[in-house]
């Protein structure tokens, strides 16, 4: 049983039937489905926001956000509700894959102008579309020209300035190996602050944009990878099997897709063949 802190103990009053509203504000708003599991995180991650609008209770703040004024609250709501952890090459094996397989079987049936499309599906604070960014520049290096973009989408648009300033704290590159954090994040005047600034050739192969991924997407593909991580795990099941759909579409024949650890397209799908671990590759 999870053990909560009781409601006159609480900073703010905060009932079922607040955490209730604010479960299917979020999945109506994301598409992502809280569980029981996830109250005193939502508590915790909202509190800031009720001190900050003067609200006395939780209640109060639903109100809030259903009224007609709450469009810009509601970008505040989504972007503390969902999580947004990331590291530098999070999930090593993907990056190792991307390097040693998925880019030289490209390489290998593409001709003339070689053209690579790549999206990070839940990008944070950039992290790991950085992360491809290092290894694909290093496969298939600048100066043979290849014509390479990288689109990186994340529902939080706070996360997002921060991924496209591209500047991290010193100890964020620690688990980067030594020639890369050499080769990639130059020592400058933002070292001497404690931040590191991605190197501006790197950032260009990256368009960063806000995207609600139950939402109507803009671009047509197709894609030779997409890496979705540690996000549809917060979706049900018809809601993956739509998403992962969505996925399979816009990838090219033969197209990736990488998941997170704990997540599985097993009973999601049968457009995708398993060739390694969460490494999913389209089969039709």
């Amino acid at each position: 049983m999870i053990q909560t802190a009781p409601e006159w103990d609480r900073e703010f009053i905060f009932t079922e039937q607040d955490f209730y509203v604010l479960r299917e504000l979020i999945n109506r708003h994301t598409g992502i489905c809280l569980s029981e599991a996830k109250k005193e995180l939502v508590y915790s991650r909202l509190t800031r926001r009720l001190r900050q609008l003067k609200l006395k209770s939780f209640a109060k703040y639903c109100q809030y956000l259903q009224s007609e004024s709450s469009g810009e609250e509601l970008v505040h709501f989504i972007n503390a509700v969902t999580t947004n952890l990331t590291a530098f090459f999070r999930e090593p094996h993907h990056f190792e894959y991307l390097c040693r397989s998925l880019l030289p079987e490209l390489a290998a049936k593409k001709s003339g102008k070689q053209r690579y499309r790549f999206w990070s599906a839940g990008c944070s604070t950039g992290e790991e579309p950085y992360s491809m960014a290092m290894c694909i520049s290093e496969t298939l290096p600048f100066e043979n020209s290849f014509d390479i973009k990288i689109l990186a989408t994340d529902l939080d648009s706070s996360v997002l300035d921060v991924a496209i300033s591209g500047l991290y704290p010193i100890e964020k590159l620690k688990v980067i190996l030594p020639h890369r954090q050499n080769k990639w994040f130059p020592k400058g005047e933002s070292f001497n602050h404690g931040l590191m600034q991605v190197r501006p050739d790197l950032q260009n192969l990256i368009t960063f944009r806000q995207l609600n991924l139950m939402h109507e997407w803009p671009m047509k593909g197709p894609f030779d990878a997409i890496f979705c991580r540690n996000v549809v795990i917060y979706f049900d099941k018809s809601t993956q099997r739509i998403l992962v759909d969505r996925f399979a579409n816009l990838l090219g024949p033969g197209g990736y897709l990488f998941l997170g650890h704990s997540e599985s397209l097993f009973k999601v799908t049968d457009r995708f063949k398993l060739v390694g671990q969460t490494i999913y590759q389209k089969i039709r």
